[in-house]
């Protein structure tokens, strides 16, 4: 997937932040790292990682499968990335972070559909089918590490896709905590979408018909409510969902919220106000990768630097 600027349809309180963006671009291609030294370099610099070369290339550290799981952190990692995106563009800041932390991380491509694929578009087929692709995938995981169960850390449908596969796909059993960065777990309007299909080249072209991931993911859809009937959560799941007031793909934010057991809610501007970050900059967010790490690991809380993040770019 690659990101080609001017960024269209972004919020009016967004664009009004570009001018303060420009000024703090330069710090953040390379972000903070863990106290000890990375042996892979964290990117949060979200116009260089939505401009990678190929969609198919695992991110960094990801897709080790001779990895082996720690006593400080047993259940490997699984990244799913959103509508539109892929495993190398979502991924290039938070898979190192991860694997720098200790962790098995391992990454998918998933929802290719009627050529999409070959442009480097997933994540637009029936969910339902993304879902056994996930299916599938974590119990390649499982059987490569030896590890009981996975925690599960998605980008907006790939936040709430994996909702499917733990309630009707027998994921409960497999799946610690599941993590979502701006999920799409009500739902969305039909402009949310076209907006973050503006934001990828290529992907207009899905959009529609062509995109059933889109139309499922609009609110009302059939889809979400079979998806949410009965309730938001099952009870053998931990669930964090971080979120930013900014959105503007999914549509009102708090669609993004759940409400049950273990589940915590996080809105990234009650944690600092100078976070500006939107829907596409989430995964490139420092503020939001520390409570991935937390959501992860709680026993060993960090309190994130309340530092500038752009839209789109991060930081």
């Amino acid at each position: 997937m690659r990101l080609t600027l001017p960024v269209r349809r972004a919020r009016t309180t967004v664009a009004a932040s570009w001018g303060i963006a420009a000024l703090i671009v330069a710090a953040m291609t390379v972000g903070p790292r863990p106290a000890a030294a990375s042996p892979l370099p964290v990117l949060y610099n979200g116009l260089v990682g939505y401009a990678q070369a190929s969609s198919t290339a695992s991110p960094p550290g990801a897709n080790n499968w001779s990895c082996r799981p720690s006593a400080a952190h047993p259940r490997p990692v699984v990244l799913v990335h959103g509508t539109f995106g892929d495993m190398s563009d979502s991924w290039q800041a938070l898979s190192p972070l991860l694997v720098d932390n200790g962790y098995c991380v391992f990454a998918l491509n998933y929802g290719a559909a009627d050529g999409s694929g070959a442009l480097g578009v997933y994540g637009v087929g029936d969910i339902t089918q993304s879902a056994r692709q996930l299916a599938t995938f974590v119990t390649q995981v499982l059987a490569a590490t030896g590890a009981r169960k996975v925690d599960i850390v998605g980008h907006s449908q790939g936040g709430m896709m994996p909702r499917y596969y733990v309630k009707f796909l027998g994921g409960a059993s497999k799946v610690h905590a599941l993590i979502g960065l701006a999920p799409s777990n009500h739902g969305t309007t039909l402009d949310g979408l076209t907006a973050l299909a503006g934001y990828l080249p290529g992907a207009d072209q899905f959009t529609g018909a062509v995109c059933t991931a889109c139309a499922q993911q609009e609110a009302g859809s059939s889809f979400m409510a079979n998806l949410n009937t009965g309730g938001d959560t099952v009870a053998a799941v931990t669930y964090t969902v971080i979120e930013s007031e900014y959105d503007e793909v999914v549509t009102p934010y708090t669609s993004a919220f759940l409400s049950g057991h273990k589940v915590t809610n996080i809105t990234l501007q009650n944690q600092c106000p100078l976070d500006l970050g939107e829907h596409l900059s989430m995964p490139y967010d420092h503020i939001a990768d520390i409570d991935v790490l937390n959501a992860l690991d709680p026993a060993h809380h960090q309190v994130p630097a309340c530092t500038p993040v752009a839209p789109v770019i991060g930081g």
